[in-house]
């Protein structure tokens, strides 16, 4: 076993060579046995953690579970630290997640005996000598997920675990096992007593494997769909109109599949799953010419709501929210003009615009067209790169909030902002008035104004609803979409 660091050796030579056993086990033995780079190491031993620290001055001790962090001097940051663990074998579990008590094992074989599926159950000494009694080599290459002895045993255990089997199973293209399965669903309402971060963890794990899709059909398969995301269940059979030939939740997994194929983002993947989640709420009538008027705009709430409840960073849910809400862009060539692409800049945000357009084409892909990418889509990219270097923020004008003040010789105030939007404004229409001597101008002119005129103007500069978005609310009105 060459590809064994030599950090791991030396930890597992120092434990023997002061008369205990060493193996691996655990997801870095499947690694290798799959002929994969394993994300960690981690070394079983009947050594207990006093011992082991003895032998590894340099370690940490802080937890109940026998486990004694050894520091190395790798450079590699998954080196830094070797788990090094007693043999254990363990109690109830009351909370369904971790052990009422944790007592030590004498062989490796009752260590293993604890662990959750067959796959996991393998350690191997660093000579390649392997331990397998419950045959986890074999469902390896078969490509089954299978738990260790009785299945209802494992899952009433650590109801986690209900979710790593979906995880494993479209980490490895593997079917799970028939009992396993039946026991998965027999047991699925026990992953409400999981804590939401330890579900978002295995569920961000399911959608960064290319078999996203899967993974998501087959959580709702095994009745835990509606323990991670139910909003999404909302689709199932919810049929939608002429341009859809799928369910909401069929296209809204087709899209994901798209996004997971494309080896897109967590953020876009999250969106392209989420992107229609407001469309049962919403659906007005039946049938081909049925409506789902804001429904990018509920849905935008919805999926910060689900990501919320799942405890997702606060950055990556407004990205998500955002990628939602303006999913639903229209753009049709010599309808929308430069004018009105800069607003489009100034509303979503430049930064967005590659995410923005990758949700776009996981949409058209789940709506069953053949092309990500057609004409009008590429015609409209064209138009972003060339009004991109326009001026679309106040920061881009060529006089700033201490120009306007000194120009007008008024203190800092409400008056100097308001000042800046219409001239932002003027310069969103036209570009070249972004001269000094054109926006001067045009800044005493708004300064002679009465504060009512001043703010009344402001504050259409500052509406949403500017051309762009006007057009917008066109394409959901007439239910366009970029074909």
């Amino acid at each position: 076993m060459s590809d064994i660091p030599k950090e791991v050796r030396a930890i597992c030579a120092l434990l023997k060579q002061e008369g205990f056993s060493a193996y691996l086990v655990g997801g870095c033995v499947r690694d290798l046995l799959l002929e994969r780079e394993p994300k960690d190491w981690d070394v079983t031993t009947d050594a207990t953690p006093d011992k082991i620290q003895k032998i590894f001055p340099e370690s940490v001790y802080e937890n109940e579970f026998g486990t004694v962090g050894v520091k190395t001097d790798s450079e590699d940051a998954k080196l830094k630290i070797v788990e090094v663990t007693t043999f254990r074998k363990e109690g109830r579990y009351t909370d369904k997640r971790h052990p009422d008590e944790v007592k030590f094992a004498k062989t490796v074989e009752e260590d293993l005996s604890r662990r959750d599926f067959t796959i996991n159950a393998i350690a191997m000494t660093v000579d390649g000598d392997i331990v397998d009694p419950y045959g986890g080599q074999k469902d390896l290459n078969e490509h089954i997920i299978r738990t260790v002895g009785d299945p209802d045993a494992r899952f009433t255990e650590d109801a986690l675990r209900l979710m790593r089997a979906v995880r494993f199973s479209v980490e490895l293209d593997a079917q799970i096992d028939l009992d396993t399965r039946r026991a998965i669903e027999k047991h699925a309402g026990l992953l409400e007593m999981i804590a939401k971060e330890r579900i978002r963890d295995e569920f961000t794990k399911v959608l960064l494997t290319e078999r996203a899709a899967a993974g998501v059909i087959l959580l709702e398969e095994l009745n835990l769909l509606r323990s991670v995301l139910p909003e999404l269940r909302d689709g199932l059979g919810v049929g939608q109109n002429k341009h859809h030939i799928f369910s909401v939740f069929e296209h809204s997994v087709k899209s994901l599949d798209y996004s997971a194929r494309q080896g897109h983002s967590l953020v876009v993947r999250m969106a392209a799953l989420l992107h229609d989640v407001g469309k049962p709420a919403t659906k007005g009538g039946d049938g081909p010419d049925s409506t789902f008027y804001n429904h990018e705009r509920v849905g935008a709430k919805m999926a910060a709501r689900a990501l919320e409840r799942l405890h997702f960073s606060n950055d990556f849910i407004a990205e998500v929210a955002h990628l939602v809400k303006y999913h639903m862009f229209y753009y049709n060539v010599g309808e929308v003009s430069p004018a009105g692409v800069r607003r489009f800049l100034v509303r979503v945000g430049p930064e967005y615009v590659s995410d923005l357009i990758k949700v776009r084409e996981a949409d058209r892909i789940g709506s069953g067209v053949p092309k990500a990418v057609p004409y009008k889509l590429r015609h409209f990219l064209f138009m972003i790169e060339k009004v991109k270097h326009d001026p679309i923020s106040p920061k881009m004008l060529k006089v700033n909030g201490e120009d306007v003040m000194k120009l007008l010789d008024i203190p800092p105030g409400p008056k100097v902002g308001q000042i800046l939007a219409v001239l932002l404004e003027d310069v969103l229409d036209d570009p070249t008035r972004n001269t000094e001597e054109y926006l001067e101008e045009r800044a005493e002119k708004l300064g002679a104004l009465l504060d009512a005129e001043l703010k009344k103007l402001s504050e259409k500069a500052k509406e949403t609803k500017g051309e762009a978005e006007e057009e917008v609310e066109k394409g959901i009105k007439k239910k366009y979409y970029v074909q």
